[in-house]
This record gives structure tokens, C-alpha cells and sequence, in this order.
């Protein structure tokens, strides 16, 4: 039986705007409306490890409106098997992005039914030690905690990708396979003194190295960078899917580099990502 990635995160919809440049503290500028798009880091990170031909199980809630109907109809579509239905009473989260022209963008996020998913909803996947989990922290961070104890039980391997920034349970920090963070992350991840037995740092179109393996960035023209909004959940998503494919660090590394790479070439966190 083969492994699988199992995604635990969020999953938004994106109402972006597009700008010259970003605004000042206080500042009011005009923009052009992109759309709304399919987003969040769990639904970002479970397309791009379905892109790389991994099967792929997310575990995330959205709310029981038409946006809620029609991003579990895009993940289905894509082949990816989603267990949870959705959340009554609650609107699907909400991601609010402002994107200028060099690629750049600042996000606000209401996190909506993202933020009722509850250690109920992880009963809904039976974990296999042939799985990854990858897990981020735009839902409940208890949930995460419980859900990488819980791969580890089965035998598992887990994987936190600490984005937005928020300090674990040591003990969680200390079982994950690999902490995925940035560079400001790393920071942050540094100063709270948690011990990640293993780190994955990003460093943008720098490159990334996790332990002793790096790899450098992939070079772009100026007018290939469309937007720069989840080339980190694509880099994420990537390594999964070739984790569980059976690739070593590295050319794990290298495969998820080339997804970041690529996720930068489009407009929106996912490609095709129109609602």
C-alpha cells in the first residue's frame, strides 16, 4: 500500500488586489480586483503535492456557503480526498491580499471555519507509516500538536511547516522529521530556544538548505515573477510528495526548489485558482 500526504492546514479563499506598491501605515491607494481565488496554506500545500503526483488527503474545514462548495469541488477534482464536510454556522476563511507589481504582497486572514477544526476532525484519516503528514499553523495549534503526536504513534513521519509563526510544545518541536521555516521564521523559531531535531530553512529565490543539504536558487528575469504568494506552500507541498515517493533529502530539496521557483510564475497561490 503506498504512502500518502496528509495535509492538516487552512483553507481561504484569496480576494486580491493588485497595486503599484504597497501601502504606507494609513495610507488609502486604488487597485485593480484579481478575483477570488482558491487559497490558504492547507489547500495551497495539498495542490502542490498533488501536482507532483502524490495521493493526497486534506484535512481542513470550510464554512457551508458557495465559496465552501466550491473549493472542496476543486480539490475533488483534483483528485485529492477530502473527508471533512462542511462547517455549519461558521463562513469559510477569508484571506485579504494586496499584491504590487515587483510580485510583493501583504495578507490579513479571517480564519472563519478554519478556526473550528478540532482533534474530531483527525479521526478522519487513519494514519500509515508510510505517510507524511504536513501540518501548518493557520488552524488550532493544539490540533497540529495532536495530530504530529499521532503520526508519530502510527509511525509516521511529520513534518511542521511553522507559518504564521507560533511556538509549540517543545516535545511536539522535538518529534517532527523536519521543521520547515523562512528566514524570518528561523529567527523567531531561534529566539524562543524550541529544539527542531531537523530544520528546513527557505530563503526565497536564494535557495533553501535542510542540515547539511542546500541547494541554490533557481535564476528568474524580473518578468517572470507574476506574484510571490505561495511559493512556500508550493515548496512545502513539493518536498512531501517526494518524501513520500521515496526520494533522499536532497533530491527532495531540489524538487520542492523548483516548485517554489515555479509557483512564482503564476498569479495566485495555486494555479488556475479562480473560484
Amino acid at each position: 500500500m503506498s504512502g500518502r500526504v496528509i495535509i492538516l492546514g487552512s483553507l481561504n479563499v484569496d480576494v486580491v488586489t493588485r497595486v503599484e506598491r504597497l501601502p504606507r501605515a494609513g495610507e488609502t491607494l486604488l487597485g485593480e480586483p484579481e478575483g477570488r481565488l482558491a487559497g490558504g496554506k492547507g489547500g495551497n500545500q495539498a495542490m502542490a503535492a498533488r501536482r507532483a503526483g502524490a495521493s493526497v488527503v486534506m484535512l481542513g474545514l470550510v464554512g457551508y456557503d458557495g465559496d465552501g462548495a466550491a473549493y472542496l469541488a476543486r480539490l475533488q477534482d483534483a483528485g485529492i480526498e477530502v473527508p471533512l464536510p462542511a462547517a455549519h454556522d461558521v463562513p469559510t476563511g477569508t484571506a485579504y491580499i494586496t499584491l504590487d507589481e515587483a510580485g510583493e504582497n501583504t495578507i490579513v486572514v479571517a480564519p472563519g471555519a478554519n478556526a473550528a477544526l478540532s482533534d474530531a476532525g483527525l479521526d478522519a484519516v487513519d494514519l500509515r507509516a508510510e505517510d507524511v503528514l504536513l501540518a501548518s499553523l493557520e488552524v488550532p495549534l493544539q490540533v497540529v500538536e495532536n495530530a504530529v503526536r499521532r503520526a508519530k504513534d502510527a509511525g509516521a513521519r511529520a513534518f511542521i511547516n511553522m507559518a504564521p509563526y507560533a511556538a509549540l510544545s517543545p516535545d511536539v518541536i522535538a518529534m517532527a522529521d523536519a521543521v520547515i521555516v523562512n528566514e524570518s521564521e528561523m529567527r523567531l523559531l531561534a529566539e524562543s530556544g524550541l529544539m527542531p531535531t531537523s530544520l528546513v530553512v527557505t530563503f526565497g529565490s536564494a535557495g533553501a538548505r535542510w542540515d547539511g543539504a542546500e541547494v541554490t536558487g533557481i535564476p528568474l528575469d524580473s518578468g517572470q515573477v507574476v506574484d510571490t504568494a505561495g511559493a512556500g506552500d508550493a515548496f512545502c507541498g513539493a518536498l512531501a510528495a517526494a518524501l513520500v515517493d521515496g526520494e533522499d533529502q536532497e533530491s527532495a530539496l531540489a524538487a520542492a526548489n523548483r516548485a517554489g521557483a515555479e509557483a512564482v510564475q503564476w498569479s495566485g497561490a495555486q494555479p488556475d485558482a479562480h473560484l
